[in-house]
């Protein structure tokens, strides 16, 4: 199939992944690992599926500039003006707006997909083509795209987003205008939005032309847009590292979502089904991993288990690791650093991070 020279995506790899601690730690975030045990990190697996819609040079990687060497390492085929350093994090609205001026100046008509480095994706046929089906309704239409998937529990993690169910797209009817987005919902409102058959989870996946996105920023956001506008002349120069270091210190800290698809009236989600899992915590890594008889996920080559079920097991591959008597456990060992700690109570490991921070010091971390 050839790749559209058009076609941009924006990769987003810059969180730190504490909720993944201790195999996620500063120095080597969720999305430099090889979580699954596949043989390629998160983002390798990202860039690689991206592969299949736009050519490599046209895949951008936002991410700190202190993971520059690692994704380089990761992706030897991309060259360094394809890795966007930022100094500190902003979240997603800034990141966006610098990878978008920066495509701006070579190619205008750029379409974009903005994505997180470290989703899974387990039908990924199903995924490219959802993708095309969303680029062509950006191309066609003044259209902000996001990805919604459909939700299988009431789950408290994810945002929602409700949609109105009149069919206006005509080549894929999966695709509604959205009428409403609610961030992270209490338990008692999540079942309701299941129950009502509107409402998909948030999957954090974008899909617009520049134009329209570029238009929006102008509308919603113009303080962000018009310090990135700034820069016009110096992005892909040797000026353009400064310019935004400097850009960054006086740049607010908001997401996208907050700062322009919760505003704008031109939202529409696609409503898709492709074995998504934003891998946001041990548990939801769990769910999507292959266990044994006892429903053990296990990572590691030396792993004994008596009386032990329902329990994710990460340790290095050729540690010797006996397990007696667990049921719903976390145990994963990294680094000199080993974690134990009740499956459903897993929201702890951030209370976890600042603890160990403040008491045995960063090394730690």
């Amino acid at each position: 199939m050839e790749v559209n020279q058009n076609n941009y995506c924006v990769i987003m790899a810059g969180g730190i992944g504490s909720r993944f601690w201790p195999m996620s730690k500063t120095s080597n975030p969720k999305q430099f690992i090889d979580i699954l045990g596949s043989g390629s990190t998160l983002i390798q697996q990202t860039f690689s599926r991206f592969l299949k819609i736009c050519p490599s040079e046209n895949i951008l990687i936002v991410t700190n500039q202190i993971y520059k060497n690692l994704v380089m390492e990761q992706l030897p085929n991309i060259s360094e003006n394809q890795v966007l350093c930022e100094p500190i994090g902003r979240n997603t609205a800034p990141c966006i707006a610098y990878a978008n001026y920066k495509i701006l100046q070579t190619n205008p008509d750029a379409k974009i997909i903005v994505a997180p480095s470290d989703h899974i994706i387990l039908k990924e046929n199903e995924f490219i083509n959802t993708l095309l089906s969303a680029l062509k309704a950006s191309t066609d239409n003044d259209w902000l795209i996001t990805l919604g998937i459909r939700p299988s529990r009431p789950d408290t993690g994810y945002g929602y987003i409700q949609y109105l169910d009149k069919e206006i797209y005509k080549p894929d009817n999966r695709l509604k205008k959205v009428k409403t987005f609610t961030e992270k919902p209490a338990l008692e409102k999540a079942k309701m939005f299941l129950e009502s058959g509107d409402y998909l989870w948030n999957a954090g996946i974008f899909i617009w032309s520049l134009a329209s996105i570029n238009k929006a920023f102008e509308m919603y956001l113009p303080n962000v847009n018009s310090l990135f506008k700034k820069g016009i002349g110096l992005y892909n120069t040797a000026n353009e590292t400064s310019f935004i270091n400097e850009t960054y210190t006086s740049c607010q800290n908001i997401s996208i979502d907050y700062g322009v698809m919760e505003k704008a009236d031109n939202v529409y989600v696609l409503a898709s089904d492709f074995g998504w899992s934003d891998l946001g915590t041990w548990g939801s890594l769990y769910d999507v991993r292959e266990k044994d008889q006892n429903e053990n996920s296990i990572i590691g080559n030396n792993v004994m288990t008596y009386d032990t079920k329902n329990c994710i097991v990460h340790v290095p591959k050729d540690k010797l690791v006996v397990l007696q008597g667990l049921d719903n456990f976390i145990v994963v060992e990294n680094d000199g650093v080993l974690l134990i700690c009740k499956k459903n109570e897993e929201q702890q490991i951030k209370q976890f991070v600042t603890d160990v921070k403040e008491q045995k010091g960063n090394q730690y971390i």
